[in-house]
């Protein structure tokens, strides 16, 4: 008798724990559903500079009108940090709640660096993205980049030693173009095209390079150390075009002289 007398008031207080539980529980829902807690503002501000220059808090709250469900204690933030990500010229967010009825947004924006085939743009970090290129600034200079797909930072990467090789000349580069084969073609702001073939010291087809053949820095050494002397001996005529795939030298093409020169 003793042992089940023992056994109804254990199960006598469990019942009482749980009901006690589960009305605490039925409390708290009630509180946390309450409008009080709903999301009334959201606070948006630059995560690194000081302004944004591409992003507007209407864009934003654009993006995810009706799209982020739940309240202060409910709102799922990587969910809504996603949503925010896909927003124009966002390349990363973060999202903090502030109580008792705010979501702070930092922003980081989309540096453009070039343009990237027909209708994105590469940023700083050798990524592609899409954003509308009419809100660039309009003394923006992009250079165009070419290339298949994945091979952004490789461009980027050429495009920076290229950079490096021409800024003595005061030549920049204008155009960059990586073929499906992956050979190189590069324009320069004067106007000149370059041919440089295929890199043998990153060839895809062949890693092991070919017999004799320059890499992609040294035939751009060759080409920029030659360029004052070459320069002078033209006697200020134009270089339309450069072939540096020879394995001892390149080969230019002139432009055409004027008709109305008189040399």
């Amino acid at each position: 008798m003793i042992n089940d007398a023992r056994i109804i008031n254990f199960v006598a207080n469990s019942l009482a724990l749980l009901a006690v539980l589960a009305m605490l529980v039925g409390v708290v829902v009630w509180v946390i559903q309450r409008p009080y807690f709903a999301i009334e503002r959201i606070q948006i501000e630059p995560m690194q500079a000081d302004t944004l220059n591409y992003v507007s808090t209407a864009s934003v709250r654009a993006t995810i009108a009706g799209r982020v469900a739940g309240n202060f204690f409910t709102i799922d933030l990587d969910e809504t940090r996603n949503l925010l990500e896909t927003v124009p010229w966002v390349r990363h967010a973060r999202i903090r709640r502030v109580w008792p009825d705010t979501l702070s947004v930092q922003l980081e924006e989309q540096q453009p660096l070039a343009l990237w085939n027909e209708d994105q743009m590469i940023n700083t970090w050798g990524e592609a993205f899409r954003a509308n290129q009419g809100e660039l600034p309009d003394d923006a200079r992009l250079p165009q980049f070419n290339g298949p797909d994945n091979s952004e930072r490789l461009v980027v990467q050429r495009y920076a030693e290229l950079a490096r090789w021409f800024a003595p000349l005061n030549v920049s580069v204008s155009e960059i173009t990586l073929s499906p084969r992956y050979a190189w073609s590069v324009g320069l702001s004067d106007g000149v095209s370059l041919s440089l073939g295929r890199d043998p010291a990153a060839d895809v087809a062949d890693p092991h390079g070919r017999s004799g053949a320059l890499s992609f820095a040294a035939r751009i050494q060759r080409f920029v150390q030659a360029w004052p002397v070459l320069a002078q001996r033209l006697e200020g005529r134009a270089i339309e075009s450069a072939d540096l795939r020879y394995a001892n030298g390149f080969a230019i093409t002139l432009a055409p002289v004027p008709s109305s020169s008189t040399k």
